[in-house]
């Protein structure tokens, strides 16, 4: 973000520089000097429909097991978190649908971590009514308000919406297409196909995520691990680009966190410049957020703009098995950078170093194709730490003459020390 205590001085002459060596990349950061990180904003959307009461995990009621899930996340929770809770169903035991279908209220609003108020406001809950998951969705993103930084619904559900419309997923689409840097992550406690298509199409329109939990173990580590992202990851909103089939059509990124979708088996460029003097550090997570065949992975690879690969990134294992990630480091050799000419004395231009994103998952029998697969990307333009230099033996007619002759020198060592070698052991 530029400093609008900027003399007009500075300010001409960075447009002049912007005109002398090209377009200015995009940013995903501002100045944290100047808009404070707001506190991770959370809240979990408890479906405490009917249905909630049925006994098939792990012999206990669904409700039950969401009940000791949301527990033990509330007791490790960060104490710097905002979160709330809101129900759906939760009320209304009567039988006429639309007013059971209005049946949505926050038990928790969203604010500082508040154990004991939480953990008491669940612990009351029966199943009772209708599943009104659209309005829930709605309601809950009202209840988050808006800020510089994303915010996350969780919402947990064993049923497709009864009371549509609205369509939850048209929902999702609605609050997608406003901007509210909204995610919602959701997490289906039944093994039903309508369900997850639907579920999976509300995490899709969002850039979140779904998961099926069969287990009480599964629901609880699969909350944390999304609270946890919520803390660790979105300080900032990530900007929103959109990679190109090839390097010379794709975006030119600065320094900042950048999101985007990609297909299976696809390709996404995006294009760096990284000066003389400097290293590019990137990285990038896929999130798998649908079934996908195992053993396959993600790659991250940076090359010259003419096509020559720089570098090829590695693997970086987080231990999460919903996220793929890979890292790389490059910095330009001096002999890859070419000279200034004497007119570029006032600039120094800026190698465009080309990124390639690439993943080879194949989705699973049944899988939807579409939207693709979450990305997250990293970018970051850093002084170059070169590794300390090695001795320096020279190279072509140099380095054959020096080699010839410290064969020489080995050899003749070796020679003479055996001779003494012989002579003193037939003397003993």
């Amino acid at each position: 973000m530029i400093n609008k205590r900027r003399s007009a001085a500075v300010l001409i002459g960075l447009l002049t520089t912007t005109a002398l060596i090209g377009p200015t990349p995009a940013r995903a950061d501002d100045d944290p000097t100047e808009t404070p990180a707001e506190p991770p904003k959370i809240e979990l959307v408890l479906d405490v429909s009917g249905s909630m009461r049925a006994r098939d995990i792990d012999g206990r009621s669904r409700i039950s097991v969401a009940q000791q899930a949301f527990n033990e996340v509330v007791d490790a929770l960060p104490d710097e978190t905002q979160l709330g809770i809101r129900v759906l169903g939760a009320t209304y035991t009567g039988k006429d649908k639309k007013q059971g279908c209005l049946d949505t209220q926050q038990i928790v609003p969203v604010g500082p971590v508040d154990r004991a108020q939480a953990k008491a406001a669940v612990a009351g809950l029966r199943p009772t009514g209708f599943t009104p998951v659209g309005l829930a969705l709605r309601s809950a993103a009202q209840d988050l308000g808006t800020g510089s930084t994303a915010r996350r619904i969780v919402l947990i559900t064993d049923g497709e919406d009864t009371c549509a419309p609205p369509d939850p997923c048209e929902v999702a689409r609605e609050l997608a297409a406003q901007g509210t840097k909204l995610v919602v992550d959701t997490l289906g406690l039944a093994p039903d196909e309508k369900v997850r298509r639907q579920l999976l199409c509300i995490a899709g329109a969002t850039g979140g995520t779904y998961t099926a939990a069969q287990s009480a173990d599964e629901l609880t580590g699969r909350i944390k691990q999304l609270v946890d992202r919520a803390r660790d990851t979105y300080t900032a909103a990530p900007t929103v680009v959109g990679g190109s089939a090839e390097c010379d059509k794709a975006p030119l990124l600065g320094p900042g966190v950048y999101t985007d979708r990609e297909a299976f088996s696809e390709h996404r460029w995006y294009r760096v410049p990284v000066r003389p003097g400097q290293e590019l550090r990137a990285s990038v997570s896929v999130a798998l957020d649908r079934p996908v065949n195992p053993d396959y992975g993600v790659l991250l690879r940076a090359t010259a703009s003419d096509g020559r690969e720089l570098v090829r990134g590695v693997d970086a294992g987080s231990g999460r098995t919903d996220v793929v990630s890979a890292g790389l480091r490059w910095s330009a050799a001096e002999e890859d950078t070419p000279s200034p000419s004497p007119s570029d004395t006032m600039t120094v231009t800026a190698q465009t170093v080309c990124l390639v994103v690439s993943n080879s998952f194949a989705p699973r029998a049944g899988t939807e194709a579409t939207p693709g697969m979450p990305v997250e990307l990293t970018v970051d333009v850093v002084a170059a730490s070169p590794a300390p230099d090695g001795p320096d033996l020279g190279r072509g007619w140099a380095l054959l003459l020096l080699l010839t002759l410290a064969g020489l020198v080995t050899g003749l060592v070796a020679g003479l020390l055996t001779r003494w070698w012989v002579a003193t052991w037939r003397e003993n």
